[in-house]
């Protein structure tokens, strides 16, 4: 099955459709464990700063729905060149879905070690890299959506991508145990298991 690449306009679970990535995610301000100190004042140098990037994320993402992805990355690439966190993980991150979009592999797996170097549990874009890599490091892709379910047992796509990754290496058994947690978490996605699993799948 060619895999599919949507663009969903809001933070997704792992994965509402199979074979999608995960979409545009807006920086929270509000968080106080992501906020930059305002201590000095709201009208200091670094809430400043902040509020540019909260601005210009949330500017990307509207041309990014509105399909005008040369817009999005410059808004993005001005987030980064304001250098605040975590707005320069989120800024990597869209980068990489931009790129993953038009099929530029290098540059979208290149985002997301970015935004991963930032934070290393960074979930959509690890899931997102996991699924740029299947095909072609299928090891790496499964360690990573190992990561990934072991968080959350529950992220069916995660455990789908998951199963088909651990078939790849004729890895049957573990293959079926994710397929029947997909499945469990999410019953639609039975259709994208492998038909040679399908039984074992709904059984499970």
């Amino acid at each position: 099955m060619k895999k599919r690449i949507l663009l969903p306009t809001v933070l997704a679970a792992a994965g509402v459709v199979a074979n999608a990535v995960t979409g545009w995610v807006p920086l929270l301000i509000k968080d106080p464990k992501t906020t930059p100190s305002t201590a000095s004042g709201p009208e200091s140098p670094v809430a400043k700063r902040a509020a540019r990037a909260e601005a210009l994320l949330q500017e990307g993402i509207k041309q990014s729905e509105n399909k005008d992805f040369s817009g999005a990355t410059r808004s993005f690439r001005r987030v980064l060149d304001l250098n605040v966190n975590p707005a320069n993980k989120l800024a990597w991150y869209n980068l990489g879905v931009i790129a993953q979009h038009d099929n530029k592999t290098a540059d979208a797996r290149t985002a997301y070690d970015h935004a991963l170097r930032i934070d290393p549990n960074f979930e959509s874009a690890l899931y997102n890299k996991a699924l740029l890599i299947e095909s072609s490091h299928t090891d790496q892709a499964i360690a990573i959506l190992r990561h990934i379910v072991g968080a959350e047992p529950k992220a069916a796509t995660a455990q789908l991508h998951l199963g088909q990754a651990l078939a790849k290496k004729g890895r049957d058994e573990e293959a079926e145990d994710a397929f029947g947690l997909a499945v469990r978490a999410d019953p639609s996605l039975l259709q994208f298991v492998p038909e040679e699993f399908r039984d074992s799948a709904m059984q499970h």
